[in-house]
């Protein structure tokens, strides 16, 4: 079965509770799809399906663009660990020039292409490792990449470096152990509605920042 075959058959077409105008491939418990996907590529420990659901982080990023299309109109946008696509969306909706999605998981890319039809927007994505590169992005997003020691160092110390030579970098992030004490401007907060399938609490207090190079 080809990626998007299985994410259509095990997946429903749901609205994120703060990003109702955007309409998703999620599913509803993380467990079931999990084996589902280790069954489908007959390897056991493969990445958990976060494309699969609409993170906190993700889900305030998108608002934010939403509610903000001037910080992404007429640009050329990266979604850095993009997962289910959200905020890659949110951005073409808001009037992004060409929006480019990355992901490392070749289900993940094929819920983009997906989630992306569905919305009627046209969103690349591409499973390429973007940690180091610059591409000449003008705006750089990121939701949810704080939630590994050594990850996030390194994703950070890239964010940085994007930001010092004029990108704007925002980020999404709802607490997350290893997000970084310095560097970052609060825009906006937002209580987003989880799962405790996910998070510990049903609702995450989540920022928007902006990363100061």
């Amino acid at each position: 079965m080809a990626p998007s075959e299985f994410i259509i058959a095990n997946t429903e077409l749901v609205r994120p509770p703060l990003t109702p105008e955007i309409v998703l491939h999620l599913a509803s418990e993380i467990v079931p799809i999990w084996r589902k996907t280790e069954e489908e590529l007959s390897a056991e420990g493969v990445p958990p399906p976060f494309w699969a659901f609409a993170w906190a982080g993700g889900q305030a990023l998108a608002r934010y663009v939403l509610d903000h299309p001037e910080t992404v109109a007429g640009k050329s946008v990266l979604d850095f660990a993009s997962g289910s696509g959200l905020s890659a969306i949110a951005a073409m909706k808001s009037g992004a020039d060409r929006v480019l999605a990355s992901e490392i998981d070749a289900f993940a890319i094929a819920a983009i292409t997906l989630n992306a039809k569905v919305n009627a927007v046209c969103v690349t994505s591409s499973n390429s490792d973007f940690v180091g590169r610059d591409d000449g992005w003008q705006v750089v997003i990121a939701g949810d990449v704080c939630y590994e020691r050594e990850m996030s160092g390194r994703v950070f110390d890239w964010l940085k470096s994007l930001a010092a030579r004029g990108a704007l970098v925002l980020m999404g992030d709802p607490g997350r152990n290893y997000l970084p004490g310095s560097h970052l401007q609060e825009l906006a907060v937002y209580d987003v509605l989880t799962t405790r399938e996910l998070e510990d609490h049903e609702l995450r207090r989540t920022t928007v920042w902006r990363v100061v190079g």
